[in-house]
Formats: C-alpha cells, structure tokens, sequence
C-alpha cells in the first residue's frame, strides 16, 4: 500500500482539504464538520442509516435535543427515525433533518436572546 499511487494522491487530497479549511470561514468550518462526520457515519453509497442518524443527533447534537422531548414536531421527526428504517438519508435529508431541530431548539431560543458586543 505504502507504494499505492492512489493511495497517495487520497492522503495528499485529504491533508489539502485540511489546511485549506483553515483559511475557512466559522460558518464554512461548522459545514465542513457536518459533512465530514455525516461522510464518516454513512455507508459506501453515501446514504446514513436512520438509526445512525438518531444515534448521531443523540452524541454530537445533543445541546440542541435536549429538553425537545415533549415537543410534538419533535417527536415526529425521532419517530419518522424509528419507522422505515430500509429508507436512508442522504446529506440533503440530514442537512434538513438538523437544520429543523435546531430551529426548534430551546438552545437557539437562548442564542438568539445573547446580544453579542463587537
């Protein structure tokens, strides 16, 4: 493997993408970790399991889960989670999927009522 040029030019890809996401913007970075952890979550097609999916938005979303138990919406979207789970997410699915928890999250309630001084 050691001698793989493929192998090589994949390695050389990846340590580019990472020190070019250093010159990144915080928006174009938190983007950039998304799709990195969905990328390293999915399967070889690119699809993420709905059980990985809810596992994910458990462990590395959970500041914005938390306290949305009771909430209807909520409740709604684990349970689409829960049922036909031969259907997968793609990265579009899951973008939204996060970007609807968050905008229900009392977490952005709280960020919102920070005013932040420049």
């Amino acid at each position: 493997m050691e001698g793989d040029p493929n192998l090589r030019a994949d390695i050389s890809l990846h340590i580019s993408s990472l020190l070019a996401l250093r010159k990144c913007s915080d928006l174009e970075k938190a983007i950039a970790t998304t799709a990195l952890i969905f990328r390293n979550s999915s399967d070889s097609d690119g699809k993420l399991e709905k059980a990985t999916a809810k596992d994910l938005l458990q462990t590395q979303f959970g500041n914005f889960t938390e306290g949305q138990e009771t909430k209807p919406k909520y409740r709604e979207i684990l349970s689409e989670l829960d049922e036909h789970t031969e259907n997968k997410l793609d990265f579009e699915d899951f973008m939204v999927l996060l970007l609807s928890i968050t905008v229900m999250s009392d977490l952005l309630q709280n960020i919102w009522s920070v005013k932040i001084m420049k």
